[in-house]
């Protein structure tokens, strides 16, 4: 395992101190579980990004999108479990 030096102000480190002894855990291993949960959640956050972007670029390429009133009726029908179709995509392009 590789060694890093973290210099923390006072109350950060006083507050990860707290956070560590009320989860039961060392402060060594709350501050590796904080930053492994930081790293995964910006590796979300840029995946997201990265498929709205795609998404994006196809719905402009095809000009084609679905009407949100289409959308909540089909996820209203699916949530009470009745049998629903899926809404068709229509095109927005004048």
């Amino acid at each position: 395992m590789a060694t890093t030096s973290l210099k923390l102000p006072a109350d950060v480190k006083q507050l990860a101190l707290s956070a560590a002894k009320k989860q039961g855990v060392t402060p060594h291993a709350f501050m590796v579980d904080a930053i492994r949960a930081a790293a995964s959640n910006a590796e979300k956050r840029a995946e997201f990004i990265a498929d709205a972007v795609a998404s994006r670029k196809a719905a402009l390429k095809s000009g084609k999108g679905y009407e949100s009133e289409d959308v909540h009726a089909f996820l209203r029908s699916r949530i009470a479990g009745a049998p629903t179709r899926r809404p068709r995509a229509k095109s927005w392009r004048a």
